[in-house]
């Protein structure tokens, strides 16, 4: 089962995939965090997440690029935050796929499917702010819904998430 979560900035996307993964039961649960850690802020906000996740029986797995390299000791439900920042670490990073980013993506969420039973995937949505970008930053934008595109063609659910609540686009209705 595959479950992709989308919306803006703040808009509870992140509380509702993991409300989901916990209500689910599943155990084992893997979080894959794509956030990579550039300054003292970033890093004392993922060890504030990391203890957070902990308590609730999350295992935190780093992946900033190549997803297809994370391997799960075991089968479990694996919550991936965030497509946003995967896109640029494969774009922009030296250890990216560059121009290839689109692919390892999508060859690294496979790969990362056949070792779980549910993937939940938070993605920011993306142009509901206009199209008035220029450069990289229209490049981003494009990779992202590029990406966004073909992870909801594959979900089994997809999710857009508003002011806090869940708009169903695809698979079965839910609340938070």
């Amino acid at each position: 089962m595959m479950t992709l979560v989308i919306g803006g900035a703040a808009s509870g996307k992140s509380e509702f995939a993991e409300t989901r993964v916990l209500d689910s039961g599943a155990v084992p649960r893997y979080y894959v965090a794509t956030m990579q850690p550039f300054d003292k802020e970033c890093l004392a906000r993922i060890h504030r997440h990391r203890q957070m996740r902990e308590k609730k029986q999350f295992q935190t797995i780093e992946c900033y690029v190549n997803l297809s390299s994370v391997t799960l000791p075991e089968k479990g439900t694996v919550l991936l935050e965030c497509m946003s920042n995967l896109v640029a670490n494969e774009m922009y990073s030296p250890e990216g796929a560059g121009a290839n980013a689109i692919e390892a993506i999508l060859q690294g969420i496979d790969h990362l499917r056949a070792q779980c039973k549910n993937l939940v995937i938070v993605s920011n949505e993306v142009f509901s702010g206009g199209t008035a970008y220029q450069g990289d930053t229209l490049s981003y934008l494009k990779t992202l819904a590029l990406v966004n595109r073909a992870l909801a063609a594959e979900a089994d659910e997809v999710y857009e998430i508003v002011c806090s609540l869940p708009v169903c686009h695809k698979g079965k209705e839910a609340t938070l």
